[in-house]
């Protein structure tokens, strides 16, 4: 009797390959190439930055663009697909990177939580909302 995998333990697989693939170009390109991370966003994405909503990739790149350099060291990541009925069929997952970030100028490394869920369009992963949170004590 040979042993089907079960569809969604391979939707969650699938998931999880795309989360890392998608994280290790958007946080290259943040630290390296944030003049294009607008790309990787939807025209009517919403970034949420630390309580600070902003919505349309134009906008969201100017707010990039304005903070400091950084760098980004992912220590945990996860994801999972979103029921086709919620998202109109479209192949949509929910991220969610965990790690420290430091930023130019300053010595210390802050960790953050991310999250995001992106959209396949056209073959390409867009980033439809965008969440960043640094993680400090309340």
């Amino acid at each position: 009797m040979s042993h089907m995998p079960d569809p969604t333990t391979k939707a969650i697989e699938k998931a999880c390959e795309t989360a890392e693939e998608f994280t290790r170009v958007f946080y290259k390109q943040v630290d390296n190439s944030r003049h294009l991370t607008s790309k990787l966003y939807l025209d009517t994405a919403l970034l949420v930055w630390n309580g600070n909503g902003i919505t349309g990739s134009d906008k969201i790149q100017k707010f990039l663009m304005e903070l400091p350099s950084s760098n980004h060291v992912l220590k945990t990541l996860d994801a999972q697909p979103i029921a086709d009925s919620l998202v109109a069929n479209k192949l949509s997952y929910l991220i969610q990177a965990c790690g420290e970030v430091s930023y130019q100028n300053e010595d210390d490394q802050k960790p953050f939580q991310e999250t995001f869920v992106i959209v396949a369009v056209d073959s390409k992963w867009k980033i439809v909302s965008d969440c960043f949170r640094f993680q400090v004590p309340c």
